[in-house]
Formats: structure tokens, C-alpha cells, sequence
């Protein structure tokens, strides 16, 4: 493949940084996120491949716009939703239980 997903591997996007002292977890949402993928994946939800696909079929604006993260909740709800274990509609009621939590 040669998309915007697998900007990794292309030459001339300059060095990469890395601070020794960065986080695993920026936000504690970040950690739960890194749970569930661990608890689909472990139930047999989908493999390795599927994750991956699910990531790399995000938009490309969307991919260089969200966190590493977030390409894996976009990766969670779509086999989610695709697997038929859980509805958009259900996501989007969980998401605003949470938004006024805050």
C-alpha cells in the first residue's frame, strides 16, 4: 500500500522526534481504549488484519487530523457496529451520557 496511512515508511518527511520521557497515555480515555481493544481482540472480535483495514479505510483529513488513539477507537466502533455488537446510535447516546458527566 501506498496511502496516507503509511506515512511511516515514506522517505523525506524529516526525522522523527522522540521524547524519552512521553507518556503510554496522554489521557485516561486513551487507557480505556487500549482495554477494549484488548478485550475484543482477546474475545475473538477480529484479528489483527481487520484492525488494521479498519484503520486504514479512515478518510485521509480524518487519519492526519485525529491521535493514535483515536484511529483506534474509529477502529473499535467500526468492528463494533460492523459485527452488529453494538449500534452508531448506541455509540452516539454513550458519547453524550459522557459529555454531560463533564
Amino acid at each position: 500500500m501506498n496511502g496516507i496511512h503509511d506515512l511511516g515508511g515514506m522517505h523525506g518527511m524529516g526525522p522523527i522526534e522522540i521524547d524519552p520521557n512521553e507518556p503510554i497515555f496522554r489521557e485516561d480515555w486513551e487507557r480505556r481504549v487500549f482495554a477494549m481493544f484488548i478485550a475484543a481482540f482477546a474475545s475473538g472480535m477480529f484479528n489483527v488484519d481487520e484492525f488494521r483495514h479498519s484503520i486504514e479505510v479512515m478518510k485521509p483529513a480524518e487519519y492526519l487530523e485525529t491521535t493514535y488513539y483515536e484511529h483506534w477507537l474509529h477502529a473499535l466502533e467500526k468492528l463494533s457496529t460492523d459485527a452488529g455488537v453494538l449500534t452508531m446510535a448506541e455509540i452516539q447516546d454513550r458519547v453524550n451520557q459522557l459529555k454531560g458527566a463533564h
